[in-house]
């Protein structure tokens, strides 16, 4: 693909006058357009050394309004970065819907130089490429509009470049030691960016090659590209939202009809193994710090499952400064115009620390999908993107503890009246509780569903028999210890 660009393409300035304010024009009508067309774009600017990266994204910003307008430039990661799963920098950058975001570098870099450097193996790139791959398909199935632009210039031009930028005192400082070592490997960079892009121009999200070695022509190109791009998909009839009605589901039989929900502990042999599972708990997030591992505490279940109570026991053995915890309710505006990951990515623990989420992702396949907040075909997808998700949680070195509280339809009731009638208890409980139990078969079958597609055998669900909360409290901690064990 790059050895077989054509390189040396040139505008006249008369070319380039004459041209540039349609064009402008044309850009902004696209952009107002875009701010109500319900998809946001990605503008991947990537290439080589001297290729006029900078430029290009300079100039996009002068073209565009640059109030709906998001741009990064990624080179290398901060401790702050580093601390955290390999892509939780981009997901925070993410445009959101009706925004173009412009990213100079990218989830490229890293693997790209490693390679040339000799720090991957082929393989090794092999597998960035599918992760690549991956992440940008979960978010261009979601509607966001890939234009990734990998910008070309000969060897000899190249030098001329960096020349040129070093010999003007305003802009030599542009010009680093590592460009001059980059240029040496010219070579294998045009080899291994070969590579890269023939395995990452897919369908969702294709390469496009840009001849960097005139302005003129390559700003005019990158503009041309990005407006083509955003006219073909505002072109097209948005996509209804179908939901597909859930069958009515009498009596399930799932997995969790198979749980004993009549185990029970007595108070004081609850109480006395409480103590001790939170002491051993207290020295492991310890070593969690000492070590600089995260991990991630998942609780999902039914109202009134005793996701709560179990996570007080928790807390109450921590120090605060260790812990976040995060309780998921209905996303915000901000949230509902980016993918529906983003805004758990936002709260991903740094290296040391622990998060739990009081609910989760997993609402995608169990209460937007029963309540027809998400469409059949999303909610079907989901599965996949959680379990990509979970595994890039994983190679971030995150231990990754998921629980399941199960209860019966009983014992939720007299929950929900005690809950009604203790003036203490009484804000817990809503109108909408006790309509979610008319779709009680519903949720069983998608949580049953849910539980078997999303647990590998490194990240499993844990099956809480929650009838009585002393029970459900002792096992919860007890599988805590011993996964932090297991992945410590």
């Amino acid at each position: 693909m790059l050895k077989a660009a054509e390189l040396g393409q040139s505008l006249s300035k008369a070319e380039y006058d004459a041209v540039l304010p349609g064009l402008r024009t044309a850009l902004l009508e696209a952009q107002t357009r875009l701010r109500s067309a319900g998809f946001s774009i990605v503008v991947l600017v990537n290439g080589a050394d001297g290729s006029g990266k900078s430029e290009t994204v300079n100039a996009l910003h002068e073209w565009l309004d640059a109030r709906f307008l998001v741009s990064q430039s990624h080179s290398e990661p901060t401790e702050e970065e580093r601390a955290h799963p390999e892509y939780w920098r981009y997901w925070l950058w993410l445009p959101p819907t009706g925004r173009i975001g412009v990213f100079s570098g990218s989830w490229y870099t890293e693997p790209l130089v490693a390679r040339v450097y000799g720090k991957l193996t082929d393989a090794a790139l092999t597998e960035h490429a599918a992760r690549i791959n991956s992440f940008e398909r979960a978010l261009a199935e979601d509607g966001t509009l890939f234009v990734k632009l990998w910008f070309h210039i000969g060897k000899k031009a190249q030098r001329r470049r960096l020349k040129l930028l070093e010999s003007d005192k305003a802009t030599r400082y542009r010009v680093t030691t590592r460009d001059w070592k980059n240029h040496e490997r010219y070579a294998s960079f045009v080899k291994v960016s070969e590579q890269l892009i023939s395995q990452t121009s897919t369908a969702l999200a294709p390469w496009h090659v840009v001849d960097g070695e005139d302005a003129r022509y390559r700003n005019v190109s990158a503009a041309r590209l990005l407006l083509d791009a955003l006219t073909s998909r505002l072109a097209e009839p948005a996509a209804p939202h179908e939901v597909a009605p859930l069958p009515q589901i009498d009596n399930p039989v799932t997995l969790l009809d198979k749980l004993d929900l009549t185990q029970s502990l007595s108070k004081p042999e609850a109480d006395a193994q409480v103590d001790r599972l939170q002491a051993r708990l207290n020295v492991l997030v310890g070593k969690l710090q000492k070590r600089k591992k995260s991990a991630i505490l998942v609780f999902e279940g039914p109202d009134a499952a005793g996701k709560g109570g179990a996570i007080r026991r928790i807390t109450w053995a921590l120090d605060s400064r260790s812990y976040r915890l995060i309780p998921i309710g209905p996303p915000s505006d901000e949230e509902r115009a980016h993918h529906y990951l983003w805004r758990f990515w936002r709260h991903l623990p740094r290296r040391g620390r622990l998060t739990i989420f009081d609910r989760s992702w997993y609402g995608r396949v169990l209460v937007e999908r029963v309540e027809g907040l998400a469409s059949e075909v999303e909610w079907r997808r989901a599965y996949q993107e959680i379990n990509e998700f979970e595994r890039e949680l994983r190679q971030g070195g995150v231990i990754l503890i998921k629980f399941w509280l199960h209860i019966t339809g009983d014992e939720q009731l007299r929950r929900f009246e005690e809950r009604r009638n203790n003036p203490a208890k009484r804000y817990k409980i809503t109108a909408e509780d006790y309509r979610n139990r008319q779709q009680a078969n519903q949720y069983e079958a998608a949580a049953a569903e849910m539980i078997v597609r999303c647990s590998p055998p490194d990240a499993p669900f844990t099956l809480v028999e929650a009838n009585d909360k002393r029970f459900a409290r002792v096992k919860v901690l007890q599988s805590i210890c011993d996964q932090l064990e297991r992945g410590l």
